[in-house]
């Protein structure tokens, strides 16, 4: 870490340890998600930023957080299947809870937040702007302000629990298709093929009660108790606390500050609920000039030392992160010293950046953790005294060499759009 951002680092450590000490587990839409946004709301206008807070209507249990949803439904409906002969009610109640579980936890869709409870959430965000207003481009510094349920499965401190974790809800998994599977064939062999029917019929007594046992291992991925829930230290006041450091470190060093260039600091609501902050935000936000000519570097758990990385798109999204943002991050981790630096595609779920890509804005997200599962990931083992000062200031470090990379790029655009005067003939 280079000495002069050493005191930016310590107090961008000591907002992630206000964050997961002092107000603890933010789940989407709670009071302590408001808390957080509250205190950076502060924390902006006291560097004399413009600040803007929006609000917005989430449903914290449409996605990821309903995934238990998912195991009771199994488990109904074997009941239904093993006690009952409403067969195709059972079939038709499985399938539009895949429908459901496809559409709104594996693609992030927002069609049946309706279904749902919702609680209000927010977008923050503050900007910095050069002493004459003028600027020709916007580097946007996003995190998500919310915490993650903790999931049960994987809250075990063991060498062999993630692969454990995996296991426990890949079969309670394998048992909710397998349920669905055997109402559809009840109700369609019962009219179409009676030595079928016969079959089925003498074997799913014996089958459901498994079917349901194994179902219930999904109703246990995620912890009703909030107060168990992740104080996301990793996850993700780092984020938060650095892209606010960040933008700290340009309004106190205004020779550093790239020339027509805005800073906007945005803390994003309800990353948890399946990225609702950041959808609602380029929607309200389309078309605007905040979005336009915009770079959006989001930065998401910086908080492992030998795993820094960055994300090059989300597998389950579609999406591809922009190149040249990628290339500029993996040369910037090289000159920070970091020796292994990564260069990974997210395999499950999802992360801010998708719903700014989709929106054309040239983005990437940069993170610091342990691509496996650990006992630490969206559990309530997610704390600042697991991880250091020293892995949050690299990560400072990496992200002013990108902003410094982004700057030449701009005024190398300038030097083109407005070559020099050629001398007139005399």
């Amino acid at each position: 870490m280079r000495e002069e951002i050493r005191k930016y680092a310590d107090e961008a450590f000591e907002i992630v340890t206000h964050a997961a000490d002092e107000i603890g587990p933010r789940l989407p839409g709670s009071d302590n998600e408001r808390k957080f946004h509250e205190v950076m709301k502060d924390k902006m206008n006291g560097l004399g930023l413009k600040v803007k807070q929006e609000k917005f209507l989430v449903a914290p249990r449409a996605s990821i957080g309903g995934i238990p949803y998912a195991g009771w439904v199994g488990i109904a409906g074997a009941i239904m299947l093993n006690f009952t002969q409403l067969y195709w009610l059972a079939a038709i109640m499985l399938t539009a809870m895949w429908v459901w579980l496809v559409c709104s936890v594996f693609l992030y869709k927002t069609w049946f937040d309706w279904c749902f409870h919702h609680e209000v959430s927010y977008n923050t965000y503050g900007e910095l702007t050069p002493e004459d207003g003028e600027y020709d481009y916007t580097i946007m510094l996003s995190g998500h302000t919310d915490t993650s349920w903790n999931w049960k499965h994987s809250a075990i401190k063991s060498k062999l629990n993630p692969a454990f974790a995996f296991i426990k809800v890949g079969f309670g998994a394998l048992c909710v298709i397998a349920t669905t599977a055997l109402a559809w064939t009840l109700a369609i062999s019962q009219y179409v093929d009676y030595i079928t029917w016969m079959f089925v019929a003498e074997v799913y007594p014996i089958v459901c009660p498994f079917l349901a046992a194994g179902s219930f291992l999904v109703t246990l991925w995620l912890d009703k108790n909030e107060k168990t829930a992740s104080p996301g230290a990793m996850d993700n006041a780092t984020g938060i606390a650095l892209a606010y450091i960040v933008t700290k470190y340009f309004k106190e060093n205004p020779d550093k500050m790239p020339k027509r260039c805005r800073i906007i600091d945005l803390n994003c609501g309800a990353e948890e609920a399946g990225l609702r902050g950041s959808i609602a935000f380029v929607r309200k936000h389309k078309g605007e000039d905040i979005l336009k000519n915009c770079y959006n570097l989001n930065l998401d758990s910086i908080a492992d030392e030998d795993y820094f990385e960055v994300v090059r798109g989300d597998a389950w999204q579609g999406t591809k992160f922009d190149p040249e943002l990628i290339k500029m991050f993996e040369e910037s981790m090289k000159e920070a010293g970091i020796e292994k630096p990564g260069k990974i595609v997210n395999p499950v779920g999802g992360c801010d950046s998708t719903p700014f890509h989709k929106a054309g804005v040239r983005t990437v997200t940069f993170a610091a953790q342990d691509p496996v599962m650990t006992n630490y990931y969206h559990t309530f083992y997610d704390t600042p005294d697991r991880f250091s000062v020293e892995t949050v200031g690299t990560g400072l470090d990496v992200i002013l060499r990108v902003i410094d990379k982004i700057a030449a790029v701009e005024d190398g655009k300038r030097v083109v759009e407005t070559p020099a005067e050629v001398p007139a003939e005399e």
